[in-house]
């Protein structure tokens, strides 16, 4: 039986573009109206990404009013009537996706494409409502379970953050002893990238542009550092240097810096891979690294819920941290929004919703 639910609850709100998100009451969603696959999940911590500022500016395309955040935790407080996996009380890391047809090639293919359905629903913060507030309804069938010995601070972070690098690293199919490169290493994904190679034995080269990102780079784990501001060019030598005159084996890029795609080739070994992950407006990439030096560039988006699994199991087992800015409350989001645009923290901003949860305080 589902628990009794108030009729409204606090939410944290795009409702103009470039303007403060605004801290509203909205009606909490009913758990008789759930769809067969919905779970119900009461926030336990949400966290802030880089692309919530995206969505603030528009440029998106999300609609206007819409609760930010895709970066959710909770308990399982009501289920759909299709759901049989998750029972009232689990803990879950929600899945940013929504819907997802069921019917098409990407759904009955293999289970770590099937996020990319071309008929789901929309995600979250985007048309439907996000984690900054006190109840979300997510898709069970996109949902993971946080282990036991893992918090809802930890886990947040990883909702988007650490399933996006996540897939990176997965994507650039590297055995022990390779080289990978992370450009934009001292961010949010960068410094979970470099945990994950690190935990999956590959050698990490970082490259940042800023002094923090470069100290963070070096704290995560990265055997070398390089900083962006030398220039593509000297960054790219640099790189050379460091791995016999090769270059890196395949490269992250998690920045969204105009020039970071083509730092990113630049430090890649010819025949190498380039993984796209960040969102700038345009991605620009220099032609010869496409015809004279075969650089191979994909994107990737998020992981799969399999895939999300294997990664909290990593970080369980190989004990790596997030580095978290923690504040209390919903009404403290526009503020830690506005820290954001402006620079004033390292890491992930991470937002303690609910501070009942339990296990909160565990990693």
């Amino acid at each position: 039986m589902a628990a009794r639910l108030p009729q409204t609850m606090l939410a944290c709100q795009i409702v103009e573009y470039n303007k403060p998100h605004q801290i509203r009451r909205i009606p909490t969603p009913k758990p008789h109206e759930l769809g067969p696959n919905d779970l119900l999940l009461k926030v336990a911590v949400a966290s802030l990404c880089h692309s919530d500022l995206e969505y603030l500016s528009g440029n998106l395309y999300n609609k206007l009013p819409v609760t930010a955040s895709h970066e959710g935790t909770g308990v399982v407080v009501a289920r759909g009537s299709a759901v049989t996996k998750w029972q009232i009380g689990d803990r879950i890391m929600a899945g940013q996706t929504y819907g997802r047809c069921g019917n098409c090639d990407n759904c009955n293919g293999e289970e770590s494409y099937r996020h990319y359905c071309p008929d789901k629903g929309s995600a979250m913060s985007v048309e439907r409502n996000g984690a900054f507030q006190e109840y979300l309804v997510t898709d069970a069938r996109e949902a993971t379970r946080i282990p036991d010995e893992m918090s809802f601070l930890t886990a947040a972070p990883l909702a988007c953050a650490g399933v996006t690098v996540w897939r990176g690293v997965l994507l650039a199919d590297l055995k022990p002893g390779e080289w990978i490169g992370i450009v934009g290493s001292g961010g949010g994904l960068g410094h979970l990238g470099i945990q994950f190679a690190k935990a999956k034995g590959l050698k990490v080269l970082g490259v940042d542009a800023r002094d923090d990102g470069i100290s963070l780079s070096k704290e995560a784990g990265a055997d070398c550092v390089l900083d962006a501001r030398k220039g593509r060019d000297e960054v790219a030598r640099e790189a050379l240097r460091v791995t016999g005159g090769k270059g890196v084996a395949a490269t992250i890029n998690v920045s969204d810096a105009k020039s970071a795609a083509s730092t990113a080739c630049a430090v890649t070994k010819m025949h190498g891979t380039v993984i796209q992950v960040a969102l700038p407006p345009e991605v620009t990439i220099p032609f010869s690294e496409y015809i004279f030096r075969d650089i191979r560039v994909r994107g990737s988006f998020i992981c799969s819920p399999k895939e999300a699994e294997e990664m909290l199991q990593l970080v369980v087992k190989h004990d790596i941290k997030v580095e978290s800015n923690i504040f209390h409350g919903i009404r403290e989001i526009p503020k830690v929004v506005d820290m954001l645009s402006k620079g004033q923290y390292r890491g992930k901003g991470v937002i303690v919703i609910d501070e009942g949860a339990s296990r909160l305080s565990k990693l």
